[in-house]
């Protein structure tokens, strides 16, 4: 009983998130997790969920939250290292990949959701990767690299870069965090797909509607 009353707010709950982000990292499917299945990997009994999910799409959108953070500190970095236009793919997707072999579980996560059977879950990942595209095309304009663009055209390629980048997640995961070479082709692979998508925003016309 002492160590129950112990036990501090929030602990339960981020036992229950870890133990979900296991389960995914061990290969099983967010979807087909059950709550009986994360409170026994998680050392909890089931009626303890209750008490922090309404089911295990509340857990997911918690999931989705947490992911942002993740983004977001991945967006922090990248700003910090970017000092040159030039830059700015390469430090961009090398970051992105270093993050996503480091927080593995939260990436499979995120790319099992975007396909995902649960609408709220699939649609609260689209939502942090409309965010992300808004925060690159202000860093766009901030290094003055699509004044020509429309505000529309800015935020479709914004957009194409961060589908991109998201559908990348399938090569980076498909690879172990040990394999320098075909981490290093996927890198050069990614950033190609992104210099594509920039040459060819660079030579469109914006015209008024």
């Amino acid at each position: 009983m002492a160590d129950k009353q112990r036990r501090k707010p929030g602990e339960t709950r981020e036992k229950l998130m870890n133990a979900a982000l296991a389960l995914v990292g061990k290969g099983r499917h967010f979807a087909s997790l059950g709550i009986r299945e994360v409170t026994r990997q998680a050392g909890v009994v089931p009626t303890s969920f209750y008490r922090h999910f309404r089911n295990m799409d509340d857990l997911g959108l918690q999931l989705v939250d947490e992911l942002g953070l993740v983004l977001r500190r991945m967006m922090r970095e990248a700003r910090a290292n970017v000092f040159q236009a030039d830059k700015l793919i390469d430090e961009s997707v090398g970051i992105f990949i270093t993050h996503a072999q480091n927080n593995r579980s939260f990436f499979m996560f995120m790319a099992q959701g975007l396909a995902g059977e649960s609408r709220a879950i699939q649609e609260g990942i689209r939502s942090e990767m409309r965010y992300f595209a808004s925060e690159l095309a202000n860093d766009l304009r901030r290094l003055k690299l699509a004044d020509h663009l429309s505000d529309a055209d800015l935020d479709l390629t914004c957009d194409l870069v961060v589908r991109s980048v998201a559908f990348s997640l399938t090569d980076i995961l498909g690879i172990s965090p040990e394999d320098d070479y075909q981490e290093e082709q996927v890198r050069k692979r990614t950033a190609r797909f992104l210099q594509l998508i920039f040459v060819g925003a660079a030579h469109w016309k914006s015209h008024p509607d």
